[in-house]
């Protein structure tokens, strides 16, 4: 097993029947935290009347998991 970050990206709208959600994975926790911040800082920089009918919020959240073929494990500590 090694640890991945999972960055979930929660959305909500008026009008919506739910709230949206996707998910990236990250191989390191600062990886995660820069791709969270990118799309929180993004956020923050679209007009209010944008921000006025999406809100966004993300969360990097510690998982366990098999090896992810094709991910770039940069810490040696990773068995994959």
């Amino acid at each position: 097993m090694i640890k991945i970050w999972f960055l979930l990206v929660m959305m909500s709208m008026p009008n919506a029947p739910s709230v949206k959600y996707t998910g990236s994975i990250y191989p390191t926790e600062d990886d995660c935290i820069q791709a969270q911040l990118g799309l929180l800082n993004a956020y923050e920089a679209k007009p209010q009347d944008y921000r006025d009918n999406l809100l966004i919020d993300a969360f990097c959240l510690p998982f366990d998991a098999f090896p992810v073929k094709g991910m770039n494990y940069n810490d040696s500590s990773f068995d994959a």
